[in-house]
């Protein structure tokens, strides 16, 4: 036990705290059309080339020169779009920071690696906590020169980092790629193009509380009327006053649509953003806002009733319900999802799959669920797990960021509360004290349906392991032991069972000794004239 890592404590999930929605914009025009491409591209090189001057600031950014980059936008489009523009290179470049540091913690594990693994003899078994050597000398000498190639790219990216240099792709590094490969891609020249302009428009705009419907730059009224603020040198195209432009088609939000409107009619901000999906032909809007985040409730009054422990897997949710004492409670349930096919496709199914979840624990009346606070991060380095494929690419498409932020806003909408727990040694331990006792004849328990148990139980503050078992003579049936799971408040919780007088045993009265020189003969031979009979105790049924 004093290998063993440290367990952090649960805790509440924070709610979400903000929203979004989208709807499509049909009926467009030809010239609407028009408009919002010729606006979509103009604002896309200009935002093209503040990102360029940002990352060419590097780590010297200040206040003035973040000014001076938005004068130079506004000349060229306005001071509400260059606000825009600027904040959404702010937010591309802390990204790719943030990229370029996790990319330097995998190359900095995976080189770690595989110097301890070069330091063993060739051949070498691992163990449970670390791999052994490498199988033989081809792979050691291959080993060894890629250790040279993630040296030398760790030393460039540390170089980088230092002077504050981040390399950033408008429109998405994969589909820049997918310009060399083609043919693998089953697109044409033509139709990539299309997919890079449309990558790199920029049509989006923050909101404003007090303006007009909440956002003057782009305007959606109750009614769903859309219009955009044109940039000063396409103001010549506007239809309406004030240099906008009208579309013809109508936005209709049906998802949060009263929420929506309520805010658009008391003038509170809401961020909109117009973009084209190339697959399908069609225009989407989508509206975002700050939400106030949701004031998580105590531990101890999260804790108060029944809890559902969740147990995250690659292809389904392993959940079960237990009681406040964390005794398991009915069956397991699983709720399976498919992670193949496109992101859009992935994320269907994991909403799917926490949808059924969520209506299994409405239907029990079970106001908490317990999860795994998941992150995979420092497992998925390819030289941890070299030749295991399959279970890298298993541990890479599990979805623990997404399930996570989806399950915390889909609960916060039916008023259920999300506790996340240490994964720490959950599936570990729940197959050495849950899986063998509560399958049955009926039933097969699987390693994750007592992860589930595990996770439960760990945010209840109970421990994983189930009640030691008494001694043999003390059990109640002599042949197995004592399932039933107690509170750890309760007096004499591991004490000695109650003593009963008499033998414990069906084959002699408990009362035999007391009656057996009053009792009877069995035969009439054997009766005396001077005994009486006495009558026996009740049957033992015990």
């Amino acid at each position: 036990m004093a290998d063993l890592r440290p367990i952090a404590a649960p805790f509440v999930a924070l709610g979400p705290s903000g929203a979004a929605v989208r709807t499509r914009l049909k009926n467009l025009t030809p010239a609407d059309e028009k408009v919002v491409r010729l606006v979509g591209a103009h604002l896309g090189s200009l935002a093209s080339k503040d990102l360029k001057a940002r990352c060419a600031d590097g780590l010297e950014h200040s206040t003035e020169s973040w000014a001076a980059r938005k004068r130079d936008l506004t000349a060229e489009s306005s001071s509400r779009w260059a606000g825009s523009i600027t904040k959404v290179t702010h937010d591309q470049w802390a990204l790719a920071r943030r990229g370029q540091a996790a990319h330097v913690q995998s190359l900095e594990a995976g080189i770690t690696m595989i110097r301890h693994r070069l330091s063993l003899p060739v051949g070498q078994k691992g163990t449970k906590r670390a791999p052994g050597g490498y199988r033989c000398a081809h792979e050691w000498f291959h080993k060894a020169r890629r250790l040279h190639v993630l040296e030398d790219r760790l030393d460039q990216v540390r170089a980088d980092r230092e002077a504050g240099r981040v390399h950033v792709v408008r429109g998405g590094r994969r589909l820049l790629g997918t310009r060399h490969n083609l043919d693998k891609a089953q697109l044409t020249e033509a139709e990539w193009r299309e997919r890079w302009e449309a990558g790199r428009w920029f049509l989006r705009a923050d909101g404003e509380s007090g303006k007009r419907f909440g956002n003057e730059t782009i305007r959606i009224t109750p009614e769903g009327e859309v219009s955009i603020k044109l940039p000063a040198p396409l103001a010549d195209l506007a239809n309406a006053k004030h240099g906008r432009y009208v579309l013809a088609a109508k936005a209709r939000f049906s998802h949060r649509g009263q929420e929506w409107a309520d805010r658009v009619e008391a003038n509170r901000a809401v961020a909109y953003r117009i973009h084209y999906d190339t697959g399908r032909g069609r225009w989407y809007v989508d509206a975002s806002w700050q939400i106030p985040p949701t004031k998580t409730i105590p531990l101890q009054a999260a804790l108060a009733d029944d809890v559902i422990g969740v147990d995250t897997n690659a292809d389904h949710l392993a959940a079960w319900r237990l009681d406040t004492h964390g005794n398991p409670i009915g069956r397991p349930r699983r709720f399976f999802f498919d992670l193949s096919g496109n992101a859009q496709h992935r994320d269907a199914q994991v909403r799917h799959a926490l949808t059924r979840l969520l209506n299994w624990a409405k239907t029990c009346g079970v106001k908490t669920i317990a999860v795994e606070d998941l992150d995979f991060q420092p497992e998925k380095t390819r030289e941890k797990y070299g030749r295991r494929r399959r279970f890298r690419q298993l541990v890479s498409g599990m979805p623990t960021g997404k399930f996570r932020a989806r399950l915390t806003s889909m609960a916060d909408a039916t008023g259920i509360a999300i506790i996340a727990v240490d994964p720490a040694y959950t599936s570990k331990w729940a197959a050495q004290h849950w899986q063998k006792p509560m399958a049955g004849p009926t039933r097969k328990t699987t390693r994750h349906d007592a992860a589930s148990i595990a996770i439960g139980r760990r945010a209840q503050g109970h421990p994983i392991r189930r009640r030691t078992t008494p001694p043999r003579a003390h059990q109640s049936d002599v042949h197995g032991h004592r399932t039933a799971q107690a509170d750890r408040r309760v007096p004499g919780r591991e004490g000695p069972r109650p003593r009963i007088p008499g033998p414990r045993t069906r084959s002699v009265p408990p009362d035999a000794a007391s009656t057996r020189a009053t009792r009877a003969s069995t035969t009439v031979r054997g009766v005396r004239s001077d005994q009486a009979w006495v009558q026996d105790s009740l049957p033992l049924t015990d």
